[in-house]
């Protein structure tokens, strides 16, 4: 019986020994390599490269707009034995190489408490100290009293040199110790020269990228800025997203919207015991933002409105013009071809600035070209009879004065007011709309809805909300909020509310497409390294005008008759088949530079749809400031039908790809 029980009690111990056996036996070979990366995970430090190229942004067909160039820094590896005064001596023999901008007063207390140790140990007060060693104050906040309590006087008398001194310091201590520290952000040939040959330790030259524009400034506004350095208000956000505090990051317009795909991936390097790197993974170059724009077709239309500009200044009561821009687009996708703004700078001999983002972030009173939506209004409310003629005339409203045509139109119907612009159909078709119907010298008592009625339609068009443009901070034009009889006759024929001009183009797109109204956008796709799509462009639908398509062929048709016969006669040449619309707008202008608008000037539009080779583009062209009423003979020079009439031949043969 006891020979039984030695035997069950050996027999467990083998089972347990044998399972035992097997689980070594499986950790050190069957699962070794999963445990070996655990214990590397918790060992092992890596860090990130200080930089790595972004990706490239393109035109249409692959032309670099934006690209990177190598440049040379000068960076600092902490080692980890390292003292005050050697970096001292190390930051004296960096200045005998180069200068850098004295310290703030937050670095200088820093550099003051490390060199004067025991000067800065009198600003702590005995009773302090022994509040810290019964650990009721801590040292973090003994060594915080030191810095607030240095006297501004005494940072103030330090000399120019040490304040130098205190900014390398600064420099050399950002960051974790195992980091390179960029201490030069660029450095020339010379500088590089002699760094390399002091062989001073811990610094040497560091490669790292820049930004740089093929063409210039051409739509440079378009593409934003880059910095190094998290902004302030998205630190949290960049965090959270893995960057670090000192990476180069997009923080305006086309480099902040697409930051997520044209950042590159940083070298990453192992450290060693010694804090010494060693490369891990070399960087990677972000991916390309390529662009609907045209990058020929782009420069074509900034010489047209510079040389537009200089040929117009020339002509009479051009005093006050000073810029103008123009959009060229693909209507049945929201695509940007070109869009462009330029300003000739006042005292200057032919010199431009680009301005072409005021395309985006500026405003106009845009005049006549509205009628197409304020027609809409009228047909969607059953207020316009088709065909029906009426007799062009004035309206008179209580105690304001007569509002006419620009002249006599004689006998119109839907399409040819539209055609010879008529204010006055515009009005009665408010007028009905409020309910009423027109007398001389009638009180309208027109109220809010029916200023509502407008602006839900005109916004439907894109007139008074934000197109969807991959621009940040993409502004809307001014909404009116004085509510009046004499403001309602204005708005319908666009002199009071205002909008920008990428909300023109919209609004032409939109009749394009039957009342469809798609997003703009300038970004075409995003390619990775090898070349291949990762990411493309889709229309977004954001509105839709519910509108018959018969009512829109009635808008065309006024439209076409605009260019052929009525207002914008010779705006293009009558073998195009083309619609569009003029506007003509009362603006003023400070004339003295006082900050008052003081001045009644005339703006010009002019907005429409024409064909090229393969399929139709919309154009759209706003000039503020045009003419005045004080001018010889009330004189308008005709700038935008010289900017339509020459793109319009040049488009004709163009390849919309």
């Amino acid at each position: 019986m006891k020979k039984r029980s030695n035997f069950g009690y050996y027999f467990v111990l083998l089972v347990i020994f044998g399972f035992l056996f097997s689980r070594i036996l499986y950790l050190n070979y069957q699962n070794h390599d999963h445990y070996q990366n655990l214990l590397r995970a918790q060992t092992e430090i890596y860090v990130l490269g200080s930089s790595a190229p972004r990706g490239r942004i393109l035109d249409t067909k692959g032309k670099v707009l934006v690209d990177n160039t190598l440049i040379k820094q000068i960076a600092y590896h902490k080692s980890s034995s390292i003292r005050f005064e050697d970096e001292m001596e190390i930051a004296e023999s960096l200045l005998r190489i180069f200068e850098v901008e004295e310290a703030n007063e937050t670095r200088l207390r820093e550099y003051f408490v490390q060199k004067n140790k025991k000067v800065v140990e009198e600003y702590i007060t005995n009773e302090e100290r022994k509040l810290y060693e019964e650990r009721k104050l801590s040292s973090d906040i003994l060594e915080k009293y030191k810095r607030e309590r240095i006297p501004l006087e005494v940072l103030s008398s330090l000399s120019h040199h040490e304040k130098m001194l205190a900014e390398l310091y600064a420099r050399m201590n950002e960051g974790y110790a195992y980091q390179n520290k960029i201490i030069l952000k660029e450095a020339d040939e010379q500088i590089v020269a002699k760094i390399s040959e002091k062989n001073i330790m811990g610094v040497f030259v560091h490669e790292s990228w820049k930004r740089v524009y093929p063409y210039e400034d051409t739509l440079k506004s378009f593409f934003g800025s880059v910095q190094v350095g998290i902004p302030v208000e998205k630190k949290e956000e960049y965090l959270q997203k893995g960057y670090a505090l000192n990476d180069t990051v997009g923080i305006s317009y086309l480099e902040e919207q697409y930051e997520e795909y044209l950042k590159g991936e940083k070298a990453i390097y192992f450290v060693n015991a010694d804090k010494s790197l060693t490369l891990y993974q070399e960087a990677k170059r972000g991916n390309d933002l390529v662009l609907s724009i045209d990058i020929d077709l782009q420069l074509m239309l900034d010489a047209t409105l510079k040389d537009t500009l200089l040929r117009v200044k020339k002509m009479p009561n051009t005093e006050f013009l000073k810029e103008s821009y123009a959009i060229i687009g693909d209507p049945s996708t929201g695509a940007i071809l070109a869009i462009s703004g330029v300003r000739l700078l006042e005292g200057q001999v032919q010199t431009f600035q680009e301005v072409s983002l005021n395309t985006v972030l500026s405003s106009f009173t845009v005049g006549s070209i509205v009628k197409g939506a304020s027609h809409t209004v009228g047909y969607l409310n059953g207020v316009i009879e088709l065909d029906k003629k009426i007799k062009d005339s004035c309206v008179k409203l209580y105690l304001n004065p007569e509002k006419c045509s620009y002249k006599e139109l004689g006998y119109l119907d839907d399409i040819t007011a539209l055609k010879w612009s008529s204010n006055y159909y515009q009005f009665l078709t408010a007028i009905k709309l409020a309910g009423k119907k027109y007398s001389y010298n009638m009180k309208l008592d027109a109220g809010e809805d029916v200023f509502q009625k407008y602006r839900s339609v005109f916004s439907l068009y894109g007139l008074g909300s934000l197109t969807g443009i991959d621009i940040p901070n993409e502004k809307n034009g001014m909404i009116g909020k004085t509510i009046s009889d004499d403001l309602l006759l204005n708005l319908t024929i666009g002199q009071y509310d205002t909008y920008t001009p990428v909300q023109l183009l919209q609004y032409m797109n939109t009749i394009s497409n039957n009342g469809k109204r798609y997003s703009l956008s300038l970004m075409k796709e995003i390619r990775n390294n090898q070349n291949e799509v990762i990411k493309s462009y889709t229309p977004s639908l954001l509105s839709e005008v519910p509108l018959d398509t018969p009512y829109y062929d009635r808008i065309r048709e006024g439209f076409r008759q605009v260019l052929y016969n009525g207002t914008g006669s010779g705006y293009i040449s009558r073998n195009i088949s083309a619609y569009g619309k003029t506007g003509t707008s009362e603006s003023f202008y400070d004339a003295n530079g006082d900050g008052r608008v003081d001045t009644k000037t005339i703006s010009s539009t002019f907005a429409m749809i024409a064909p090229s080779k393969n399929k139709s583009y919309s154009l759209a062209i706003v000039t503020p400031n045009l003419s005045h009423y004080e001018g010889v003979k009330d004189y308008t020079a005709p700038f935008n039908r010289y900017i339509s009439t020459k793109m319009s031949e040049y488009l004709l043969d163009y390849e919309m790809s």
